[in-house]
């Protein structure tokens, strides 16, 4: 029961994190690097920072509990300036490939680096008992995902440039990928802020701290550094492309228009992983299931990404057969989610 608890509250953050691009669709007047700074405030700096406070218990600071192990906040920021790289590229990558392929691609490459990488770094053997396990779900969660990937594949082949361009404006095929794959495993970064913030955990439940919150305050840190990533840049584009002007060039109504959307988009986004620790503290009486968490939600993400890839046309007029491939793709995700448990009986 702790186990479908804990699935469920990680798929509610999943569904949060895949809806977070819907609002951006309401942003108006504003370039890219405008409105990506702009929900980025609230996506890596206000709302993880608020979720932090919730793991500090009566009597301590939220600086007491950064302070615990060999400087791990540190570290913590330090691989969430490198997620932070994947972070701004996952952007790009929705925006040449669109939210069904672009993300489908970059977690796909996420889920798999995020995922093995912490297994390996703990001593993990990969070939035997429950290291094999892992691999196997991990295996098929990437072949659904590259099921998902052909789909996209097919559907570029039987789309003409003008249904290209009707779903995805800025569609292109070969730059997008290249940034969704970069996207993927720079993404994957952020998997290992959070092991490498464990003394951060750790402190804050001796404290006195729920176990459901005791891993927000690491999850603060590790977007504090992306959000300094992606504000470099932005603001870099912003004086390149002479759009600084966009914040308040807008009328007022306009202006509240696009923080509303951007702030919506940034709780949405939040949600994954404000969900993926709550789920988590469900999983520990299963280590396969708990070190399995990150591809967990990287599956989720690419399911209901590609749900509403469909519900926002971006598959109109790919044809039947790439449709077929694509729920294959879909199905094989939502399995290799209970494989592991499954195994492990």
């Amino acid at each position: 029961m702790n186990t479908l608890t804990g699935l469920l509250i990680i798929a509610i953050g999943s569904m949060g994190q895949s809806s977070s691009y819907v609002p951006i669709k309401k942003v108006k007047s504003w370039a890219w690097e405008s409105f990506w700074l702009v929900q980025g405030i609230f996506a890596w700096l206000l709302f993880p920072y608020l979720g932090a406070l919730l793991a500090v218990p009566e009597g301590h600071s939220l600086t007491e509990i950064l302070a615990a192990g060999d400087g791990a906040a540190f570290k913590a920021l330090f691989y969430g300036i490198l997620w932070g790289i994947g972070g701004l590229t996952f952007g790009l990558s929705m925006r040449y490939l669109g939210v069904a392929l672009g993300q489908s691609i970059a977690l796909g490459t996420c889920s798999a680096f995020g995922t093995i990488i912490p297994a390996l770094m703990n001593g993990t053997d990969l070939l035997s008992g429950k290291g094999l396990v892992l691999l196997i779900g991990v295996s098929v969660a990437i072949a659904g995902i590259s099921v998902i990937g052909f789909a996209g594949s097919l559907r570029s082949k039987n789309m003409t440039d003008e249904q290209k361009k009707a779903a995805v404006k800025d569609f292109a095929l070969g730059k997008g990928l290249l940034v969704a794959l970069l996207a993927g495993v720079m993404s994957a970064c952020f998997s290992l802020g959070i092991e490498a913030a464990t003394p951060i955990r750790e402190l804050a439940v001796s404290m006195g701290t729920k176990s459901l919150f005791a891993g927000l305050p690491a999850i603060f840190m590790i977007t504090l550094g992306g959000f300094f990533t992606n504000a470099v840049y932005c603001l870099f584009q912003n004086f390149k492309n002479k759009t600084t002007k966009d914040y308040f060039s807008v009328s007022g109504k306009v202006f509240t228009n696009n923080v509303l959307f951007c702030a919506l988009a940034g709780v949405l986004w939040y949600s994954q992983f404000f969900g993926l620790e709550l789920g988590k503290s469900y999983l520990t009486e299963s280590a396969v299931m708990l070190a399995f968490s990150w591809s967990i939600l990287m599956s989720l993400n690419v399911t209901f990404s590609n749900v509403w890839g469909i519900l926002l046309k971006e598959w109109k007029g790919a044809g039947l057969k790439t449709i077929m491939v694509l729920v294959l793709g879909m199905a094989l995700l939502i399995f290799s989610l209970i494989l592991p448990n499954l195994m492990n009986r």
